[in-house]
């Protein structure tokens, strides 16, 4: 498979965000690898909470809320998806699909073994993270779902995502930091904004961001439909806590939160919440609050 990788020099003096990388490698599902950038932060002897990102954004989104949670003495692994962030990013369209990427991140919890996860996700970060849940039921112990969903193609995805992702195909250059910013409630400066540039300095580094709207399943017969029809029947009998904290200010994922409480068992007596003056990357818009609300779900229901 052939890749690109975005040049270190990309990444230097970004606002908030002095991590240090750390990188493994996955097999690319046609004979090769691909390398897979990740932030380990905490104490290694702690439980993980694993920070899914979505679409367009890369584990940068994280960085109000990893201080918070290691603070709590949780070990914080926030990975990059295939084709964002620091991690490699094949060139051709067709390379990316939905259980690749899942298959990835697979990977990932595998190498680094995993276990007593509780996961955060958002975006693409829930479509790939609760698959992995419903893969591994037995490895989290608790999940936060964030502004995210997990569709089998048999519900309308919405006018707003239809709008949305037939912007996403039209567009002459795709617009990543502007999207990011079109999709918050607060003001990014212009620091920020380069930083969610930083790891496309050429069009030809989006065909990943490009996909990923493709790859949400909208009809039934989407390759993805199935599977994710097979991992609501595990998630439908998930006992261990669910919580959903959603964002006041999203249309995409808008009632999102009240059906993934329906119909997952371990969302009941949980403390749900509505986080205020937040859009869909909520992290970016509230990531303390958000942080702050992860942790007193890791308190409130300990293993």
């Amino acid at each position: 498979m052939e890749f690109l990788r975005t040049p270190d020099e990309c990444f230097a003096s970004l606002p908030g965000y002095d991590f240090s990388p750390n990188y493994l490698q996955v097999d690319d599902c046609e004979g090769g690898q691909l390398r897979v950038h990740y932030l380990d932060e905490g104490p290694a002897d702690a439980d993980p909470v694993l920070l899914l990102h979505g679409e367009p954004s890369w584990s940068f989104l994280y960085r109000k809320m990893i201080p918070v949670l290691t603070a709590a003495g949780q070990r914080v692994i926030a990975p990059d998806l295939v084709g964002f962030g620091r991690s490699d990013k094949p060139s051709q369209r067709g390379d990316y699909t939905y259980q690749r990427h899942v298959d990835w991140m697979q990977s990932l919890l595998d190498q680094l073994q995993l276990n007593n996860i509780t996961l955060v996700c958002q975006d693409w970060g829930g479509l790939i993270g609760l698959r992995l849940v419903a893969d591994n039921p037995e490895r989290f112990a608790r999940a936060v779902a964030a502004n995210t969903m997990l569709p089998s193609g048999d519900q309308n995805l919405g006018e707003a995502f239809i709008k949305w992702r037939t912007f996403s195909q039209e567009v002459a250059q795709f617009p990543v930091a502007a999207i990011i910013d079109g999709s918050t409630t607060t003001e990014l400066s212009a620091d920020v904004l380069r930083a969610y540039d930083a790891p496309f300095p050429e069009e030809s580094y989006k065909e990943g961001a490009r996909q990923f709207p493709l790859l949400v399943p909208g009809t039934p017969e989407d390759p993805a439909a199935e599977p994710n029809r097979a991992a609501w029947k595990v998630l439908s009998q998930w006992q261990r806590p669910f919580l959903t904290a959603f964002s006041d200010s999203d249309p995409i994922t808008a009632g999102g939160d009240a059906l993934l409480q329906k119909r997952i068992p371990g969302c009941r007596g949980q403390a749900h919440t509505t986080i205020e003056n937040g859009g869909h990357f909520l992290q970016e818009d509230q990531g303390e609050k958000l942080a702050q609300v992860v942790v007193a779900f890791i308190r409130a229901n300990p293993r």
